[in-house]
């Protein structure tokens, strides 16, 4: 028995140890943790239990068979993040490059499929040189059998990738089909085909960092959703961000105690939007006044910021908030956070997270760049995304809500559950200025009628009670009682339910 047991502790060293010490080393040189202390920092102390710690790889070709290392360049298995149940893969870089094989590949499918049966989240930690070439179509199989788990996961549990290191080539399609993405400024990149390749077709010179790196995909692609400066940051945040998300499709958001008092008022509200209807102002003190405890999680804080996206709490409980950022480009929507916005609402709607929209937007972003790029159609992607949504939907006018961006943003038309609306609030076809040399083109010559027609349509129809008067506005709030109406909006809606027609599917325009 004895025997048995000292075998299997040397199993266990062995499978622990990775690539070995050199490799390890190398891989610390390069501001990387390894992929077993990756799960340390990212689990519960104690928590982790580790799947097919013994498996190794089947190929023979190149000489594989005498190249072996128990765990194949992954480790597998399952552990609780503040108590509550996650299935973890890390790729092992010091392994065969953290290369996919099929029995690599065979490991994740394994833990995926199990987070499906069970309802539990998967984290997948991306370190790998992608396909291993020495098993040729074997480990592009194993890809797709990883790309078919993505898709049946998708809506079912939450799904977050970790970028910590290279993922190139067929290794990028799991994390852009999984629901948010991390990377690592400086040693984590993304990209289909890399600097060499663009070189020889394009004749481009692109360095990695340049062509996938955090920065690239954060700020212009939009693909990654957050970027940390290194992965103890990165793990940390993981961490706090996992405790706003619900553990499947079939749970309601996660609650935990609060303090923040429901009923509070914050006066300085009152003064946030300027008198000057062109000036702008930070959306964000709104959210962060609002919200439990000044905790917001933002996401793609660097992209498309005309628009904002992130976690919050009301009473403890999970909401997701969208928001128009006057700051950046006076909030109008265009093709980027039309696209930001819309993939953020369809993720909340699939795990039952309440949302809350705060609206000021002057309309949609006009040119030719905008409409060469398919404005029309990636705007409609916001427009069904909010149209579908059947979890509570409360809205909040702070200022301009102009034309179809109104329509758009949450409003009572696209089945919006509460719409308020600040007394600042402008609610119209566009602004009095544009609207006016329209209809009264003839007097544009004379600027006192021009001057007097402006103010006659403001007073018409730059403000709220219109919009109130035909019900498409429950109330105008004052700005200091927000959270307090929020608050009670969102609690008499917590028992919301919405009866649709028999679909397949639909079809998103894509």
């Amino acid at each position: 028995m004895q025997a048995i047991i000292d075998e299997l502790e040397r199993r266990r060293e062995g499978a622990r140890a990775g690539g070995g010490e050199k490799r390890i080393q190398a891989q610390h040189q390069r501001g990387k943790l390894t992929a077993r202390e990756r799960i340390e920092l990212l689990l519960d102390p104690g928590s982790f239990e580790e799947t097919d710690m013994f498996v190794e790889h089947r190929c023979t070709d190149f000489g594989m068979a005498e190249t072996k290392v128990p765990g194949d360049g992954v480790v597998t298995g399952q552990g609780t993040i503040n108590g509550r149940l996650v299935f973890v893969f890390s790729q092992d870089f010091t392994v065969f490059g953290g290369s996919l094989s099929e029995t690599h590949a065979d490991k994740i499918c394994k833990i995926m499929d199990r987070a499906i049966d069970v309802g539990a989240p998967v984290i997948g930690i991306n370190d790998s040189g992608g396909a291993r070439i020495q098993e040729g179509v074997d480990s592009l199989a194993g890809y797709a059998d990883v790309f078919v788990r993505n898709v049946t996961s998708s809506g079912v549990v939450p799904q977050i990738s970790v970028i910590m290191g290279p993922c190139a080539g067929g290794a990028v399609y799991s994390p852009a089909m999984t629901d948010f993405i991390f990377m690592v400024r400086d040693s984590s990149y993304m990209f289909v085909t890399g600097p060499d390749v663009v070189k020889t077709v394009t004749n481009e010179e692109v360095t990695q960092e340049q062509l996938g790196g955090a920065h690239t995909h954060t700020t212009t692609s939009g693909v990654a959703d957050l970027a940390f400066d290194n992965d103890v940051q990165a793990l940390h945040e993981l961490r706090r961000f996992f405790d706003f998300l619900p553990l499947n499709n079939r749970q309601e958001p996660p609650t935990r105690p609060s303090d923040d008092d429901p009923e509070r008022y914050d006066y300085s509200l009152d003064s946030l939007v300027p008198p000057n209807p062109n000036k702008p102002y930070d959306m964000k003190e709104l959210i962060f006044k609002v919200v439990d405890e000044a905790e917001f999680f933002e996401l793609q804080p660097d992209y498309a910021k005309n628009i904002i996206t992130g976690f919050g709490r009301f009473e403890g409980s999970t909401v997701g908030i969208i928001a128009n950022q006057p700051l950046v480009l006076a909030g109008v929507l265009d093709i980027d956070s039309s696209r930001k916005a819309a993939r953020f609402v369809r993720f909340c709607d699939a795990f039952n997270i309440p949302i809350v929209t705060f609206v000021d937007v002057p309309g949609f972003l006009p040119g030719t760049t905008q409409e060469y790029g398919g404005i029309i159609q990636h705007g409609a992607k916001l427009l069904f995304a909010y149209s579908q949504a059947t979890v509570p939907k409360v809205t909040i006018i702070t200022r301009k809500a102009y034309g179809g961006a109104y329509v758009v943003m949450a409003s009572k038309h696209l089945r919006g559950d509460v719409s308020y609306a600040w007394p600042t609030a402008e609610i119209a076809v566009m602004g009095p200025k544009g609207a006016v040399e329209i209809i009264f083109r003839g007097d544009l010559g004379d600027e006192e009628k021009i001057a007097q027609r402006t103010e006659e349509y403001r007073q018409r129809f730059a403000n709220p009670f219109v919009g109130a008067g035909r019900g498409f506005i429950d109330d105008v709030i004052m700005p200091h009682g927000t959270r307090r109406r929020l608050c009670r909006s969102l609690r008499w809606l917590e028992n919301k339910r919405v009866e649709e027609p028999w679909k397949k599917h639909d079809n998103l325009p894509l």
